[in-house]
C-alpha cells in the first residue's frame, strides 16, 4: 500500500513539472510594462500533443505590431482541463501576445475576432 501512494505521488510530482513548461518568444523590443494589451487564446492538441486541432496564429494576435511578446504555457486551468482531457487524448496549453497598446477600436475589434474564432 505504500509502495502504491508513493508512487502515485512521484507521478503527480512528475505530471505537475511537465506541465509547467513555459516558452517566451520576444519579437522586436520587449513591449513596456505601460500601458500594454494582452490577447489570450487556447490552443487544442489532440494524441497528446502531436496534431493540432484549432489554429492560434500569434502574428494576428499581435495585429501587425512591431513589437510583441508570445508566451506559450500550460496554466492552472489548463491543467485541470488536461487532467479529464488527457482521458480522451486531448489536451491544451495557453497563448498570450502582449504587445503595446495601439488604439482601443483597433484591439477591441481584434478580441472580439478572437473571441469569434474560438466558436
Amino acid at each position: 500500500m505504500r509502495k502504491l501512494i508513493f508512487i502515485l505521488i512521484v507521478m503527480l510530482i512528475v505530471s505537475l513539472a511537465v506541465n509547467c513548461a513555459t516558452h517566451v518568444h520576444t519579437i522586436g523590443k520587449c513591449p513596456s510594462t505601460n500601458d500594454v494589451v494582452k490577447v489570450k487564446a487556447r490552443q487544442w492538441y489532440i494524441l497528446w500533443g502531436l496534431v493540432p486541432i484549432n489554429n492560434v496564429d500569434s502574428k494576428m494576435m499581435a495585429a501587425n505590431a512591431a513589437d510583441y511578446e508570445i508566451v506559450t504555457e500550460v496554466e492552472p486551468i489548463d491543467f485541470l482541463i488536461n487532467i479529464v482531457a488527457n482521458v480522451i487524448s486531448v489536451n491544451c496549453r495557453s497563448v498570450i501576445v502582449t504587445k503595446q497598446r495601439t488604439g482601443e477600436k483597433q484591439d477591441i475589434a481584434l478580441t472580439k475576432q478572437l473571441v469569434n474564432d474560438e466558436k
